[in-house]
């Protein structure tokens, strides 16, 4: 799995089509969803653009470095039902090469440790 600390201190932020044309920031991520388009994006970033509040929940990405299918059955859910154990919540999103898991940032030097303890099975 390889789990890796890409970035800290992310923020998930909700705004209309019209606002997204406007912005001149670069998102860690884009999804467009029918109430609206999420961002995951820095929170500084965020504040800076008035994107979020200076309370609002920060996010930690960890990137399982190994080169995963996007056709691979139940290894997400294998990883995740293992952090819930450990009282442990995630966010996830699957993209072209790797997973990555969003967990709040005070948990993900923690999460780090866990996954780094996840017993693969062969």
């Amino acid at each position: 799995m390889k789990p890796k600390l890409i970035s800290e201190n992310l923020v998930f932020c909700s705004i209309s089509e019209k606002q997204y044309k406007e912005l001149k920031i670069t998102p860690i991520m884009i999804f467009r969803e029918i109430e609206g388009i999420t961002l995951i994006v820095q929170k500084k970033i965020a504040l800076k653009n008035s994107l979020c509040h200076s309370n609002t929940t920060t996010w930690s990405m960890i990137s399982l470095t190994v080169h995963s299918s996007l056709e691979a059955i139940g290894f997400i859910a294998e990883i995740t039902k293992y952090l819930t154990t450990f009282g442990v919540s995630t966010n996830v999103v699957s993209a072209f090469y790797h997973d990555h898991l969003f967990v709040q940032s005070e948990e993900a030097e923690k999460v780090l440790k866990l996954l780094e303890k996840f017993p693969l099975k062969k």
